[in-house]
């Protein structure tokens, strides 16, 4: 399932593809109780939706018997549900003390001046959405960027241009 810019509205009800609706099945059988597949079912929803709107926490909270707060949350709490819509491509810079000191900085500066936006922000052609993180777990080999779920270690900037390169396309 693709993640794509979707609309910054979402007034509507939101709803399950019908594989999804299988696979939210399949997720709420694995746990001893509702509440446990909250998580998984927030993923889901993302996956299929872009981000995790007003629409998708109702019908978290309405599935899994929850109230609306405590979906709304696990949202808030995790860094991994997007409460806006964001682009096709997400791009994480790790800024903690070990990629700062081999020069996250300075890729941060980079990408922005590439991607013409500032951190936490879209492309205007809506496909690349950039952020920073406090820790991505991969000390050893800063500095480092994810993109949407894949790790880029030990980047210089030559190397780093080759994925904004790759992304922008």
């Amino acid at each position: 399932m693709e993640t794509t810019a979707q609309g910054s509205h979402d007034s509507g009800e939101f709803q399950l593809s019908a594989a999804g609706e299988q696979e939210l099945a399949r997720l709420m059988s694995r746990y001893p109780n509702k509440q446990a597949a909250c998580i998984p079912a927030l993923h889901l929803c993302q996956d299929e939706h872009g981000w995790v709107s007003p629409g998708v926490i109702q019908f978290v909270a309405d599935r899994l018997e929850l109230s609306t707060a405590h979906v709304q949350g696990v949202v808030t709490f995790y860094t991994l549900f997007n409460q806006h819509p964001v682009g096709k491509h997400q791009l994480w810079v790790c800024r903690t003390l070990s990629c700062a000191l081999r020069g996250s900085d300075a890729m941060l500066a980079h990408c922005e001046k590439r991607l013409g936006v500032k951190a936490g922000e879209t492309t205007n052609d809506g496909k690349v959405t950039l952020r920073t993180a406090e820790c991505l777990a991969s000390c050893g080999s800063a500095p480092m960027v994810q993109v949407d779920k894949d790790y880029f270690e030990n980047l210089t900037i030559d190397s780093l241009d080759k994925i904004l390169d790759r992304l922008t396309r």
